[in-house]
């Protein structure tokens, strides 16, 4: 790949906390690295720190040398926490201040898989937007209420950029190379990587529901297992209901305490989640998906997707977003990064219903007011497509 530009690189430092997550770390720095090595050129240079510029130990065990201690002298344009197991105690007095300083000097802050704790902790995430293993979506929520907590992989702003754990670094950091060098950089690098599809700033983490809902409401799980079995025949709500001895009223009260949605709802959302793995992780028709989902009508499936999604299946299956993630002309460090949507906050993230799925909060569809086209049986052959397939 010939050279892309001839900037100065981004510096990037890497806190590593005690315990952090290798896998998380390593995801964000490979793809710096390859970002180097496909263009020819040093677009980014990266540091690792540690509070007393010892090696540190990371969750697995392997220790990881450091090239600093803070605070760092060293002439950094961004701070990333690596954090992973019981972060909290790694957030010192130290390195509370030190981010602190760093958010004066408009350094961009980050943190990865846990470490976004650490920058609520400083109090340098009011009123941002923060993304965090699911593990600690509902701590942060109670301990730092001013924190816009998502359910996102990532969010990236121009001065904050989190994501959660695992491999979502690795999209984080994708989606700041395409924004910073252009989608064929990024692209490239997610190749290299056999990484099949980059996921964007809309993706989200999926959480167990056991974690939200606790082993205290053993028939709530139980259904959810019951239409997680039964997503290309689903059942019907009376029947459902007497699978666990409730009526049909009951079972609604239930779904609407504990996840702010109807039962059919949340069933809805679960066939249109398995519908947009399959568009895009299968070579499946729409009309193949559509039955494979439970739907009869392949233009009333076609308009509940876009509904949800904002685009019809055949956009998903082309890779069309309905908002670019990146664009080809490569961006300064100082400039912005990516202005994430507004998020509503007026539901919690312990029971508002995102944090489930990978989809959209179904409550937020315009389009689709009547509870009763969520009900089983639904699917009008009649219904007009809109721009479907």
């Amino acid at each position: 790949m010939t050279s892309i530009t001839t900037q100065q690189p981004m510096r990037i430092g890497f806190y590593l906390t005690h315990n952090f997550t290798m896998i998380a770390m390593a995801s964000a720095v490979e793809v710096l690295r390859m970002a180097n090595q496909l263009s020819g050129e040093r677009l980014y240079q990266w540091f690792t720190l540690s509070e007393n510029g010892e090696p540190v130990a990371a969750s697995d065990a392997l220790e990881v040398r450091v090239d600093d201690r803070i605070p760092s002298q060293l002439p950094l344009d961004s701070l990333i926490i690596c954090g992973g197991v019981q972060v909290e105690r790694s957030c010192t007095p130290q390195l509370t201040s030190w981010l602190c300083q760093l958010d004066r000097q408009q350094k961009i802050l980050g943190g990865i898989c846990t470490g976004s704790y650490a920058l609520a902790k400083a109090g340098v995430m009011a009123n941002q937007h923060c993304a965090i293993h699911w593990e600690h979506l509902a701590g942060l929520q109670e301990l730092f209420p001013s924190v816009k907590i998502t359910n996102k992989l990532f969010s990236l702003s121009d001065r904050r950029m989190t994501s959660t754990g695992g491999t979502a670094p690795m999209d984080m950091m994708l989606t700041l190379v395409a924004k910073q060098h252009g989608n064929k950089l990024s692209a490239a690098i997610s190749e290299m990587f056999m990484c099949e599809r980059i996921r964007n700033g809309k993706d989200v983490q999926k959480v167990p529901l056991r974690s939200l809902v606790g082993t205290s409401q053993p028939k709530l799980l139980e259904i959810v297992s019951l239409m997680e079995a039964n997503l290309e025949e689903p059942i019907g709500m009376d029947e459902l209901a007497g699978f666990v001895d409730l009526s049909r009223r009951q079972l609604e009260r239930l779904f609407q305490k504990h996840l702010q949605c109807s039962p059919s709802r949340y069933y809805l959302q679960l066939r249109l989640s398995r519908a947009k793995q399959l568009l895009t992780q299968t070579n499946l028709s729409i009309i193949e998906v559509s039955v494979a989902c439970g739907f009869v009508s392949t233009p009333h499936f076609s308009k509940c997707y876009r509904d949800c999604f904002g685009i019809p299946p055949r956009h998903e299956r082309q890779g069309i977003s309905s908002q670019p993630i990146a664009t080809e002309h490569p961006l300064s460090t100082e400039q912005q990064i990516v202005t994430e949507q507004t998020v509503s906050t007026e539901h919690s993230v312990i029971t508002g219903l995102p944090i489930i799925t990978d989809l959209p909060a179904l409550t937020e569809m315009t389009r689709l007011q009547d509870d009763s086209l969520f009900d089983i049986g639904f699917d009008d052959p009649n219904v007009v497509p809109n721009e479907a397939c």
